[in-house]
C-alpha cells in the first residue's frame, strides 16, 4: 500500500527550508501532497494560485523525485483534505522549541478530529533552521539579498512584487 503524506503551509514564499523538508520527506512517504493553504489566518504577499505555481516550479528541482510530489491549493480543515488525498501522514516542519507546542497542540486537535492521520514532525536541519517566510518577505521587502533563503524564480517574483509598492 502506497504511504502518502500532506505537507500543508502557506508557503508565502517556499523557501529553501520547504524544500529541506519536502526532500526528507519524500524519505517517509511514497507521495507527497504539498497542500498550499488559503485559510491560515496569515495575509500572504502572494495570491493562492501564484503560491501554487511557485511551488510546482521548485519542486521541478527535485528532479525524478518531483513525480512523488503532487501540489494542491486547498481551503478548509485539513484533516478532510488529507482524507480526500488518500493521506495517513501530514508532515510538520520545526524550526526552532518555539514551534513545538503551537505544533503539537495542532497535531492534538487533528489527531481529535481523524484518529486514523499521524503527524510526523520533521525538525529542520542546521542549515535552514533560522529561514521563515516572514523573514524572508521582510529582507525582501527592505531590498536585501534573499538568495540563499529561496529559489531565483522565488526572488524574483519578490522583487518584482515589491517594486510596485
Amino acid at each position: 500500500m502506497m504511504r502518502i503524506g500532506v505537507y500543508p503551509g502557506t508557503f508565502d514564499p517556499i523557501t529553501v527550508g520547504h524544500m529541506d523538508i519536502i526532500k526528507r520527506a519524500l524519505h517517509v512517504v511514497d507521495k507527497l501532497v504539498i497542500a498550499v493553504a488559503l485559510d491560515t489566518g496569515k495575509e500572504p504577499v502572494f495570491d493562492l494560485p501564484l503560491r501554487a505555481k511557485l511551488v510546482e516550479e521548485d519542486v521541478k528541482s527535485l528532479g525524478a523525485d518531483a513525480k512523488r510530489v503532487e501540489v494542491k491549493a486547498f481551503s478548509g480543515l485539513l484533516m478532510n483534505f488529507a482524507e480526500e488525498a488518500g493521506a495517513k501522514i501530514v508532515i510538520r516542519g520545526l524550526r526552532a522549541v518555539s514551534d513545538f507546542e503551537y505544533e503539537f497542540q495542532m497535531a492534538c486537535m487533528n489527531s481529535r478530529l481523524n484518529r486514523t492521520i499521524e503527524t510526523v514532525f520533521l525538525t529542520a536541519s542546521e542549515d535552514t533552521h533560522f529561514i521563515s517566510s516572514r523573514f524572508v518577505k521582510q529582507i525582501a521587502r527592505l531590498g536585501g539579498d534573499i538568495s540563499s533563503f529561496v529559489s531565483p524564480n522565488v526572488a524574483r517574483q519578490l522583487g518584482e512584487h515589491f517594486s510596485k509598492e
